[in-house]
């Protein structure tokens, strides 16, 4: 037998699970903006780290404001959304050397939104061949980086871009 060792999954297994757990709610009102993983703030928007991501440097744009519908969001609000994706991209090609980008919204439940009355923006980062066996025979990713350290090299790529 096979062992995948993978010890940076320690910072999910430690994580405080709460069910019904506003976490885009609280992130939007924290000054604690590294303990929620978020990268960079605007005026009606932020960036954030997911911490359950698709793949290691999974971020998401979100307004302030609780919606759930995109055609409740104001105008200045989706410029600063799309704004803050271009963003996340130039981050993520410095920090994980992304080779590509899945960038999109689940919006309802139906389409797989885990924050069905918060929306936000997904940007993951993609590489050539990042898909392998072990998603496909084994249902299970590989998340190569803990949150922390590249939160942390995130933040620094961004003080050096601005």
């Amino acid at each position: 037998m096979s062992s995948l060792w993978a010890p940076w999954r320690v910072e999910y297994f430690q994580a405080e699970h709460r069910t019904g757990w506003d976490f885009l709610g609280e992130a939007a009102q924290t000054d604690d903006d590294p303990a929620h993983l978020v990268i960079t703030r605007k005026k009606t928007a932020f960036l954030l780290m997911n911490k359950y991501p698709y793949t290691a440097g999974h971020l998401m744009a979100v307004p302030y404001r609780k919606v759930s519908k995109m055609e409740d969001l104001t105008d200045g609000e989706v410029l600063e959304l799309w704004h803050l994706a271009i963003h996340a991209q130039r981050l993520l090609e410095s920090a994980v050397k992304a080779q590509g980008f899945n960038v999109g919204w689940n919006l309802g439940r139906a389409s797989g939104a885990g924050v069905d009355d918060h929306i936000h923006v997904h940007i993951v980062p993609r590489w050539v061949g990042d898909s392998n066996f072990i998603a496909v025979i084994g249902g299970t990713r590989v998340i190569p980086e803990g949150l922390q350290p590249l939160y942390a090299r995130l933040v620094a790529i961004q003080a050096e871009l601005l």
